[in-house]
């Protein structure tokens, strides 16, 4: 009745439809208006079979089958009750009819409300053509608790899976893999358990994602393989492997035959095609060339306290174990940084940037140590 003024003046249907249930189908929608305008009917009911109706309003039908009004639940009589047709409160009308049975509308029923559905034995007793759909009941399920909406998602997660698994994705165990409605995955991509793929996230074809991902609002290339990793906004190129236990945070893109490895975190940052981050390394706010090497332990040293700073690293780069690379600063092509280094100044093309203490061995250190305890 609150949208009276929003349809004065119109002609034509009106589907009208619950905000809590979440399940109902395009297709579902679609066959309500259709069955209605070529039924040429006054008002639609959307009605589903119930074996334990219990709140939801009845759908009264006379001898001959038709539909002759609407109960709720609390104004049934025993044997009304007991009908298991009911009424999922969506339904489509004609505007006209519509708007001038609504000023005959009254609230006498046990609730003192005016109900909605009244409209339909009015219509009836006027003559008017009623018909009614029937729609599988998880389309017209109401949610009206965390129960519910939970199960609620199951439905949805089903549908949504089993959707990419028609279009040709491998999903090892649907029941734990949590794919929202926007992802787009390509055919024979193989998902294991305990993946979650959220936004506007795109898995291309021949793709692997061993358990446990959470990958967000990212492109997966073709034949990437990903593994108990998290990928957030970002881009990750064909053939290259992440994981397990890697992090690529937002505005990351990964090259093409690219190892990201455990324990890695890429941050805000370009990989190079055919460039290995193996394990235990942080890259932040950098751009690196392609077929570079990072040893174990590197850290890009992007934050003074106070901002972000840039790292520029050139193609074919080896970087030794255990090496911090201080921004703002280049690694021009070709070069090397000695495992150990703490690299404050650029390494021109070629070279080898050694910046480490010079190791002294003091003989017998030990031995003259425990002696003097």
């Amino acid at each position: 009745m609150c949208a009276e003024q929003f349809l004065k003046g119109k002609s034509g249907s009106v589907a009208i439809f619950v905000g809590d249930g979440p399940l109902i189908t395009e297709s579902t929608v679609s066959n309500l208006v259709n069955f209605h305008e070529e039924g040429e009917y006054s008002a639609t009911i959307l009605t589903s079979i119930m074996e334990e109706p219990a709140k939801y309003g009845r759908i009264i039908r006379n001898a001959n089958g038709e539909v002759e009004k609407i109960v709720e639940f609390k104004d049934c009589t025993p044997a009304e009750a007991k009908v298991q047709e009911i009424n999922s409160g969506m339904y489509c009308f004609d505007i006209e009819n519509l708007l001038n049975t609504l000023s005959k509308l009254n609230n006498n029923n046990n609730q003192g409300e005016y109900y909605l559905t009244d409209v339909i034995e009015i219509l009836k007793k006027e003559g008017k053509k009623v018909g009614a759909i029937d729609v599988p009941v998880e389309e017209i399920t109401a949610v009206n608790s965390k129960v519910e909406l939970a199960e609620a998602e199951t439905i949805m997660r089903e549908r949504i899976n089993k959707k990419h698994m028609e279009n040709g994705a491998i999903i090892i165990d649907p029941k734990s893999t949590y794919i929202d409605w926007n992802v787009k995955i390509g055919r024979d991509t193989v998902i294991y358990p305990g993946n979650v793929l959220q936004g506007d996230t795109v898995i291309k074809d021949n793709c692997t994602l061993y358990p446990n991902n959470r990958i967000n609002n990212s492109i997966i290339d073709n034949n990437v393989t990903v593994q108990n990793s998290v990928v957030l906004d970002s881009n990750v190129g064909e053939n290259t492997t992440v994981g397990p236990f890697a992090y690529i945070r937002p505005d990351s893109n990964i090259g093409k035959n690219a190892r990201i490895g455990d324990f890695v975190e890429i941050k805000k940052s370009t990989i190079g095609d055919g460039t290995k981050v193996s394990h235990l390394t942080y890259i932040g706010d950098a751009e690196v060339g392609s077929d570079c090497n990072f040893g174990c332990g590197t850290v890009v040293v992007n934050y003074d306290g106070k901002h972000k700073n840039k790292t520029v690293i050139g193609n074919k780069v080896f970087i030794g174990c255990n090496s911090n690379l201080v921004s703002p600063v280049v690694l021009e092509d070709d070069t090397y940084v000695a495992a150990g280094s703490t690299i404050t100044h650029k390494v021109p093309k070629g070279a080898l940037a050694v910046a480490r203490a010079k190791q002294v061995n003091k003989e017998n250190w030990v031995y003259d140590k425990y002696n003097k305890r």
